[in-house]
């Protein structure tokens, strides 16, 4: 069986790329953001802290405490972690199939990577949506040609058509990238954080 993507763990690196913080603040911005693919919070939240500076891809800068308040301690990202949101998030973009769920945390965090690198990734994912689509247009084929009823494959037609919706998406947001549509500014910013956080 496959590992599940960490989308928690992905999600505190993209909020950490952009501004040091305690895990309490990135556990209200992923709730005022409706950061709705991370679940299990607050647990799951403390424990990907946890093992995101197990791994050394964030640090710990600085505990405060103030008056009755538990501690709290401020971590940053390293340049390691960098690679690393860079790398999990290419490869969730690029990955067609599977966890829908994963490929929706990737493009809520998109702009933390760079324009040609989004684009790249988010065009072998739609070739690789397109080969799915077309396999499965052959598959019904075969079926419908067999002389079976094509009741039984209705499940692939359900599916063909949760694909071609995705890749109709996918093919419209990457001609609004390559057009300089789609502004990359203000994605996922500290000024947004900060703001969320007010």
């Amino acid at each position: 069986m496959a590992r599940r993507p960490d989308l928690v763990g992905l999600t505190v690196l993209a909020m950490l790329s952009v501004r040091a913080s305690h895990p309490y603040e990135l556990h209200r911005f992923i709730v005022d953001t409706h950061k709705d693919y991370v679940t299990g919070l607050p647990r799951s939240l403390y424990h990907a802290v946890e093992k995101l500076a197990g791994d050394e891809l964030i640090v710990a800068v600085e505990t405060t405490k103030e008056g009755r308040r538990p501690e709290r301690t401020v971590y940053e990202i390293t340049d390691e972690g960098r690679k690393e949101l860079s790398t999990r998030l290419r490869s969730l973009l690029q990955s067609a199939g599977g966890d829908r769920r994963a490929f929706t945390a990737a493009v809520s965090l998109i702009g933390c990577l760079p324009v040609p690198e989004a684009l790249n990734a988010l065009r072998a994912r739609a070739a690789s949506v397109r080969g799915q689509i077309t396999a499965m247009d052959g598959h019904v084929a075969a079926v419908r040609d067999s002389g079976l009823p094509e009741l039984l494959m209705i499940e692939v037609d359900y599916e063909r058509t949760l694909s071609q919706a995705e890749l109709s998406w996918m093919d419209d947001l990457i001609a609004r990238l390559e057009k300089g549509e789609l502004s990359w500014e203000g994605t996922l910013t500290r000024e947004l954080m900060e703001k969320t956080l007010e």
